[in-house]
C-alpha cells in the first residue's frame, strides 16, 4: 500500500511517522514545498530574539532523522494538483513537475498568514521591509533585513500570540518596538480586558508602546523609512511586521473537491477523513470538533495539529481512532509574565447557549510564608445551572507554574468535570512549591462562594 503525505509540518510529519509504526510494510511518501520539513514555526520568536541562536536548532528532526523511519521524504515538492479519481496528486519542484499515485492520501497543507486590507501592503515586501511571518525563510529573511537595516524601531501590527511573542523578541534584542492592535486589548481572543491589561503593563513596563483600538489604514515607504498611517496618528518605523492571524490553506484540496466551510476550512469527521475515498485531512487547514462547542470551530495550534495527524496517519494504515477534540489550551511568556487560557471565555460560552458566570481571584503560587511567593490572577468560568466547568485564565510570573496549572483545568474540562469537582482533585503540595488548597482550587472556591 501507498500513503502520500501532503506536507511536512506538524500534522504531515505525525500522520507519516503513524503509517510508519503501525504499518512497517506501507511505502510512505511526504511532499514539503519547503526544505524545512519539521521545523517548529513556533519557535521562531525565539530563535529571532537570540536564544535560540542557530534556526537549524528548529527543525524537531532533521531530514536524516526522517528517511531513518522510512518515510521517502521529497523537499522542495509543491503539490499543484490532486486527481482523486485517479489517486494521483501532481507536485512542481525545480526541475519541472511529477505525478505520484498514491492509495490514500492525507493533505496537512497547514495555514497561511492573513493579509489586512491596508493600503500599500500588497505591494510592499520583505525587501521594503514589511515582513509577514509565518515560515522559517520568512524568519530568516527579516532576521537578514533587520541586520542589514540597522533597525532600531519596528512597528508590529497584530497583538495575537505572535505578535506579543514577536514584541518581547525583538526588544530583547535591543530594538524599540510598537505594537497595534486593531480590536480593543491585547490577546483579543484569548484573555479579557480584565487579565489583558495586565499584559499590556507588562509590555509597556519594558519599553514597548502598545495602541489598542487602532486601525492601520496604509503603509508607505517614505526613504530609509516606512510610515505606518492609523486612525490614531503617523509611525515612522524602520520595519514592519504584520502578524494579523492564518486562515486555512485549502485551495488544493477544494479544487479536487474537497468540501470546506465558509471559512474555508476542510470538514472532517472525528476520524480526520474527508468527504472523498481515501483522503484524511488534519492540522490547520481543517476545522475541529471543540469538546465544549455543538459545532467544529477553526482553532489552529501546534499541540491540535500533531494529535489529528496522528489519528489521520493511524487510520490511513487501517487503524480506526477517533479525533477526541480539543478545549482549545494556549500559553504564552510575556517577558516576566506567563498568560494561559483553557475553555470558553464568559461571551464565548454565552454564545453558545450556557448560563456563564465568570469569577475572578487571586491566589499565591506557594504558601505565603515560604519566601518568594507570587499572586497569580485565575478567571474561572462556568455554567450557573449545572456548575459545569466551562473555562479559565491565568496570569502569574514566570517560574509559577502558570502552564501546569492551565493543564489541571484543560483535563477537567476534557472530563466534563464541575467547578465543585476541581475541589476533589488529589493535587501536590509541598510549601516551596504549592499550598495544601492549589491556586487552581482556590479560584474555585472563590467561583463557587459567587455562584
Amino acid at each position: 500500500m501507498r500513503v502520500l503525505v501532503i506536507g511536512g509540518s506538524d500534522a504531515g510529519v505525525s500522520a507519516a511517522l503513524r503509517v510508519r509504526e503501525r504499518s512497517p510494510e506501507t511505502e510512505v511518501t511526504m511532499l514539503v514545498a519547503d526544505v524545512y520539513p519539521n521545523f517548529s514555526i513556533c519557535g521562531i520568536p525565539y530563535h529571532l530574539s537570540g536564544e535560540v541562536p542557530a534556526w537549524q536548532d528548529l527543525a524537531h528532526r532533521t531530514s536524516a532523522e526522517i528517511e531513518a523511519t522510512g518515510i521517502d521524504l521529497r523537499t522542495n515538492h509543491r503539490a499543484t494538483a490532486i486527481d482523486p479519481a485517479a489517486k494521483l496528486v501532481t507536485a512542481s519542484t525545480g526541475n519541472g513537475s511529477v505525478g505520484l499515485s498514491y492509495d490514500r492520501l492525507v493533505i496537512g497543507t497547514g495555514a497561511e498568514p492573513l493579509r489586512p486590507p491596508i493600503a500599500g501592503l500588497d505591494n510592499l515586501g520583505p525587501d521594503d521591509g514589511v515582513h509577514l511571518l509565518h515560515t522559517i525563510d520568512d524568519a530568516r529573511r527579516l532576521d537578514a533585513d533587520l541586520v542589514r537595516r540597522g533597525a532600531r524601531q519596528v512597528i508590529i501590527i497584530g497583538a495575537g500570540y505572535i505578535g506579543i511573542e514577536m514584541a518581547e523578541a525583538l526588544v530583547n534584542r535591543g530594538l524599540n518596538v510598537t505594537v497595534l492592535e486593531r480590536l480593543d486589548t491585547l490577546l483579543p481572543r484569548t484573555l479579557d480586558r480584565e487579565l489583558a491589561d495586565e499584559i499590556t503593563a507588562e509590555l509597556v513596563r519594558h519599553g514597548v508602546e502598545v495602541s489598542c483600538g487602532t486601525t492601520v489604514d496604509e503603509i508607505q515607504r517614505d526613504g530609509d523609512h516606512l510610515v505606518v498611517t492609523a486612525d490614531d496618528g503617523t509611525r515612522r518605523g524602520d520595519a514592519v511586521l504584520v502578524v494579523s492571524g492564518v486562515k486555512p490553506d485549502s485551495a488544493l484540496a477544494a479544487s479536487a473537491g474537497v468540501e470546506t466551510d465558509s471559512h474555508g476550512s476542510i470538514l472532517v469527521d472525528r476520524r480526520m477523513r474527508t468527504n472523498l475515498p481515501d483522503i484524511w485531512a488534519a492540522g490547520d487547514c481543517v476545522h475541529t470538533h471543540h469538546v465544549l462547542l455543538a459545532e467544529p470551530a477553526y482553532v489552529p495550534l501546534g499541540t491540535t495539529a500533531h494529535k489529528q495527524g496522528r489519528v489521520a496517519g493511524e487510520n490511513a494504515a487501517g487503524g480506526d481512532r477517533e479525533f477526541a477534540g480539543i478545549v482549545g489550551t494556549q500559553v504564552v511568556r510575556v517577558f516576566d509574565r506567563v498568560v494561559a487560557a483553557t475553555g470558553l471565555r464568559d461571551t464565548e460560552a454565552g454564545a453558545a447557549g450556557y448560563e456563564s458566570l465568570t469569577v475572578q481571584t487571586t491566589a499565591d503560587d506557594h504558601k505565603r510564608y515560604y519566601p518568594g511567593a507570587t499572586p497569580i490572577q485565575i478567571r474561572i468560568t462556568g455554567d450557573r445551572s449545572t456548575g459545569r466547568l466551562l473555562g479559565a485564565q491565568l496570569v502569574g510570573t514566570h517560574g509559577a507554574e502558570i502552564a501546569k496549572r492551565v493543564d489541571t483545568y484543560a483535563v477537567a474540562l476534557h472530563q466534563g468535570l464541575t467547578v465543585d469537582q476541581l475541589l476533589d482533585l488529589d493535587l501536590s503540595y509541598s510549601p516551596p512549591l504549592g499550598s495544601p488548597w492549589d491556586a487552581v482550587q482556590l479560584a474555585a472556591q472563590a467561583w463557587l462562594a459567587a455562584h
